[in-house]
């Protein structure tokens, strides 16, 4: 096996994405693929179906020898997509590489741009807009090109199976039951690559090192059966919104955000500390010069290490939704019988998702003020993952991505959100080596309005995903 031809690579690569991925790519963003937990009638519809045949079609078409595409869909699961490359002749390093991303798509949401919309795919000022883009339809096409472009760069990889599944948005609740029904067909996974990910800005290549987890529940605060006018039963029935203020008090400090909750904390990593100083030496600004802050309003530190070990390794609380409030148009004179607020926790990556729940469901349901019902409903966590040392060969080959490919060295991000596929592939595979990144920056708007990918650099992440396959494929 010789070396790669580089410019061959780099051809290879960008000829792909000119000619072949982006008209197919825009292709898939017309497809409403909503995810199944917010599309329940998924299958009725079809959509999911739709874009794993449109991507399916096009991977079969590639050249590359021995390529095989299978569609799974267990009964009651959204389906999946495996591709499964054999090695090139030679290779005998052992395990799989398995290369993952997801088909299914946030919903819609108003307020594009003008011009824009989710499903109308435009090309503009080197981005291609439209839902799914960037997260994560052009996924499986960067995995293929990075395979092509090995072939055509005389370079080699190891077995690789190409993953794509359809309900990562939903929180992957199928994917546990695909890789046990796929455990044989897997193998031994030596390399996982995910490009569901990215990072701070467009200048370099982006590493996540540690994905948090989270806690989710529905709490509702019920002090009466029915209704009753305010100006007769406030002052003898108390608020249900005002108890829900004090439980909410006990998981969290409002003055300065810290959540109270002890089962939520751990100690931070020296090596994360360090990677967390060194992405915000290198783009220095980049996690508050993108959010639209309303008038005056300030982040929650001045510091920018601070601000960063907040979204990556401490836990936050976000009220992401309310009910028995009603719009302001039908708001009467009326003391409303309950009030539900859903919470949203974000975990540090190494917290344990199951005990900090209980440890919620003990804060929120012990000693209720007035002796109110407190409901807890819409439960749901899960763990954060945090990623295992890089070989010697992987950090060596993206030190040179990050010179020839970049022109600028590579630095990690902790991930506020959460790929529930890493933690499932971890734990499966222990001492498999683990590549998340992605051409996701600061601006691509994933999950609102106006998302967008970056062509450039989905290429560069694509040439460099190539050399980490033929390195692969190498080593030892």
């Amino acid at each position: 096996m010789g070396s790669v031809d580089r410019s061959a690579l780099t051809r290879t690569v960008r000829g792909l994405w000119d000619d072949d991925i982006l008209p197919s790519l825009s292709e898939l963003v017309a497809v409403p693929a909503i995810s199944p937990a917010f599309d329940p009638q998924w299958a009725e519809h079809g959509h999911l179906a739709a874009a794993i045949e449109h991507v399916q079609a096009w991977i079969a078409a590639r050249d590359l020898p021995g390529l095989t595409t299978e569609v799974f869909e267990l009964p009651g699961h959204a389906p999946l997509l495996l591709v499964d490359v054999p090695a090139t002749p030679g290779v005998t390093a052992e395990g799989t590489t398995v290369l993952y991303g997801h088909l299914d798509k946030q919903p819609p949401v108003a307020d594009w741009s003008e011009g824009l919309g989710p499903w109308t795919p435009v090309v503009k000022d080197g981005r291609l807009y439209g839902r799914g883009a960037a997260d994560d339809g052009y996924a499986g096409y960067a995995a293929i090109a990075a395979l092509e472009a090995v072939h055509a760069a005389g370079g080699a990889h190891g077995r690789c199976l190409v993953l794509l599944e359809t309900s990562e948005e939903s929180g992957s609740p199928d994917l546990p039951a695909y890789l046990a029904h796929l455990g044989d067909r897997l193998g031994d996974v030596s390399l996982v690559v995910c490009l569901d990910s990215g990072g701070n800005d467009y200048g370099r290549m982006w590493l996540t090192t540690s994905l948090r987890g989270l806690v989710q529940v529905g709490l509702t605060v019920r002090v009466l059966d029915g209704g009753l006018h305010s100006g007769m039963a406030s002052g003898i029935v108390p608020s249900s919104f005002r108890i829900a203020r004090q439980l909410l008090d006990r998981i969290e400090d409002s003055a300065t955000g810290e959540v109270l909750v002890r089962e939520m904390h751990v100690d931070i990593p020296a090596n994360r500390l360090a990677e967390v100083r060194e992405a915000v030496a290198a783009v220095p600004g980049t996690l508050t010069e993108t959010v639209p802050f309303a008038g005056g309003t300030t982040a929650m530190d001045k510091d920018e290490v601070e601000l960063a070990l907040n979204s990556g390794w401490r836990p936050t609380l976000s009220i992401t939704g309310a009910e028995g409030l009603p719009p302001l148009d039908d708001a009467g004179n009326v003391l409303r019988p309950f009030t539900t607020l859903l919470l949203s926790f974000r975990l540090p990556p190494t917290a344990d998702a199951a005990v900090a729940f209980e440890a919620v469901k003990e804060l929120l349901t012990t000693d209720v003020p007035y002796g109110a019902t407190v409901e807890l409903s819409r439960v749901e966590h899960a763990g954060g993952w945090n990623a295992p040392d890089l070989a010697p060969w992987l950090r060596e080959t993206l030190d040179e991505a990050g010179k020839d490919v970049f022109g600028n060295p590579w630095r990690t991000v902790a991930l506020g959100g959460s790929i529930p596929f890493m933690g499932l592939l971890h734990e499966a595979y222990p001492n498999a080596q683990f590549l998340v990144t992605g051409a996701v920056g600061p601006d691509s708007n994933c999950h609102v309005p106006d998302e967008s990918l970056n062509l450039d650099q989905a290429a560069k992440v694509t040439e460099a995903v190539a050399l980490v396959l033929d390195a692969h494929a190498k080593q030892g």
